[in-house]
């Protein structure tokens, strides 16, 4: 892998948060392939270059790492997926049959987070250093509050460390994780200070739709079905969780009439992104040009100027429960268009809704369903 050394410029954009009172501003990075459309091999090789930063640290059968919802979920699997460690991420969602624990994001839109206790328990013995990945990380309380619900809940013996593509601590924060003994590993450091200011100096109102504004669906539509999928949202080896991806990508390619060719979306939903992102680099590696992004839960403002990092916005309801808003920034023309999903088939309105959106300036879209199955947790 060739090293590439990333500065704050090549990867923050500030965009304005919708109604949060908590934090005017989100950080958006541009490599990092959920808001914004890009390169999936640009962004697997950011990972793969964070994952490098801990390699010494972690030792891969003792290990565990913990991606973050949604934002850092396939960050954290392609990180553990480089490492050969265990993997988790944390989850918004109810799993039937998942007891839970739980803690705060405190800045956040959607501040209760969820850990899936199932498997961790089974694991913990062999478990000696914990690793938490996140997309950026700004005052730490977030990681101090899981590691408080950690050590209160299993009273273990563990060493603590932190991989994020950013590190916007201040002085003060890394001083706290200093005195704990928790490990900092970063790509860029930023600095928040004129954020807030940024934020609030876009005047041009962008395009906001919502599902009635869009028009019936006209594209040529096949869905497909591929079942062995792994779910994140409980422990698994992440060297099981790739082998389920390429899996994935075996079966979709065998269903469909043709490979994608030309400009090729390869879009996720909300926490389900690496097994996406994984497919997306696949069609990539076989001559497509492809972009890579995903549906999310952050309501961000949209604006006009160029410069300003998101311009249009679709509110659709999730695939995940219908009653629940979700969000798709940046949709443009494409050759060919997948969605990649593990959201239960049973609800009908999300798919409809995300389909007919990327049908307003799309013929050809495909809708990839990939059902679960949990093995039971074993040796690495």
């Amino acid at each position: 892998m060739e090293k590439r050394t990333y500065q704050a410029q090549d990867l923050v954009s500030i965009a304005k948060r919708e109604q949060n009172k908590k934090r005017n501003y989100l950080v958006l990075n541009r490599l990092q392939g959920k808001h914004i459309p890009v390169s999936p091999g640009q962004a697997l090789s950011m990972f793969a270059q964070l994952a490098e930063t801990c390699r010494e640290w972690a030792v891969p059968e003792q290990t565990l790492l913990i991606g973050f919802a949604e934002t850092a979920t396939a960050i954290g699997a392609a990180a553990a997926a480089k490492l050969g460690t265990w993997y988790i991420q944390t989850t918004r969602e109810t799993l039937a049959e998942a007891s839970y624990l739980y803690f705060q994001e405190e800045h956040s839109h959607a501040a209760e987070q969820r850990l899936v206790k199932n498997g961790i328990d089974t694991i913990l013995p062999k478990i000696r250093q914990i690793v938490f990945v996140e997309d950026e990380v700004t005052t730490g309380n977030t990681i101090l509050n899981i590691i408080s619900t950690l050590e209160k809940e299993y009273k273990a013996n563990l060493s603590y460390a932190v991989a994020s593509i950013l590190n916007g601590m201040d002085k003060e924060a890394q001083q706290r994780y200093q005195n704990r003994n928790i490990r900092l590993f970063y790509l860029v450091k930023t600095d928040h200070f004129d954020y807030p200011k940024k934020a609030e100096q876009y005047k041009q109102t962008g395009t906001y739709l919502l599902p009635e504004d869009l028009p019936p669906r006209q594209a040529h539509v096949l869905e497909y079905t591929v079942s062995g999928g792994l779910d994140a949202r409980k422990l698994l080896s992440a060297a099981a969780y790739e082998k389920a991806c390429l899996h994935l990508w075996e079966e979709v390619k065998r269903q469909l009439p043709t490979l994608p060719k030309g400009n090729v979306l390869v879009l996720g939903t909300e926490e389900f992104m690496y097994p996406a992102i994984f497919f997306a680099r696949m069609i990539e590696e076989a001559g497509a040009n492809v972009w890579f992004h995903a549906t999310t839960r952050s309501p961000i403002a949209v604006f006009k100027e160029a410069q300003y990092p998101l311009h249009t916005r679709y509110e659709l309801p999730s695939l995940y429960e219908k009653e629940r808003r979700t969000f798709l920034y940046e949709i443009r023309a494409y050759d060919h268009v997948l969605i990649l999903t593990d959201a239960p088939k049973k609800e009908r309105a999300g798919i409809e809704a995300l389909v007919r959106a990327a049908a307003a300036c799309n013929q050809e879209i495909s809708v990839v369903w990939w059902e679960h199955r949990q093995e039971e947790i074993k040796g690495m």
